[in-house]
């Protein structure tokens, strides 16, 4: 495994997911989820539930509040729904997970530029990130119909790196999905799983084949100096 200091050389930028990997955005998607399931008459879904599959946006929350029911209904109508509920109440609970600001600041010092690849829509994506500050500064975002692929597919990463003028070769991407790093390490990049985020108790990272596991955002501030 490459050390650290090998790392560090021609560091072009450091890309990131964002739901699970710079916020915590669970809460406020569980209660899109749990909106809808109410107009159905169907039981609210705990947060100890809906929390390490919120990163697999409507149809990984909607299939599991809905069960094998699912089918019963129409399933672009749930969804608008869901989207709907999500957009009105879109920060409500939403929060940085500790140590990104710091992390953010960090790169922002060290003139590395940072962006944002997401699958969560264009749309939201750029509806939410206002209510953070420390967004102000993001070189690129690509959301998940920005283009016709999306993660795992490397295209929005490599898109981004075109867009902010970085070689993809010098570059980090940062996820707390398998889809995260399958993406990451076909643009060839560096790839870090954010092992904060929404990741099942009983996953096996380590089959993701990610460069390294890092358990809190400052952990990445040892691969930048």
């Amino acid at each position: 495994m490459p050390n650290a200091s090998n790392l560090t050389n021609h560091l072009a930028a450091v890309l990131f997911d964002l739901d699970g990997t710079l916020l915590d955005t669970a809460d406020d998607l569980g209660a899109a989820l749990n909106y809808v399931l109410a107009k159905y008459n169907k039981p609210a879904v705990a947060a100890k539930y809906y929390r390490p599959i919120a990163s697999d946006g409507a149809l990984g929350l909607l299939s599991l509040g809905f069960g094998e029911d699912i089918a019963q209904y129409d399933y672009e109508s749930l969804r608008q729904q869901f989207l709907d509920y999500y957009e009105q109440n879109i920060a409500d609970h939403t929060c940085l997970y500790p140590g990104v600001a710091e992390l953010l600041q960090q790169l922002e010092d060290n003139n590395i530029p940072w962006g944002i690849i997401t699958n969560k829509p264009e749309g939201l994506t750029k509806t939410l990130m206002p209510y953070y500050p420390e967004f102000a500064n993001c070189a690129v975002m690509v959301g998940g119909d920005t283009l016709v692929k999306r993660k795992p597919d490397p295209e929005p990463i490599l898109y981004a790196c075109q867009k902010i003028n970085v070689d993809n070769q010098h570059c980090f991407y940062v996820g707390d999905a398998l889809r995260d790093i399958q993406a990451g390490n076909s643009a060839l990049m560096k790839t870090f799983i954010a092992n904060w985020g929404y990741i099942l108790a009983d996953e096996n990272c380590q089959a993701w084949q990610a460069d390294h596991i890092i358990n809190t955002p400052t952990d990445l501030l040892t691969f930048i100096k």
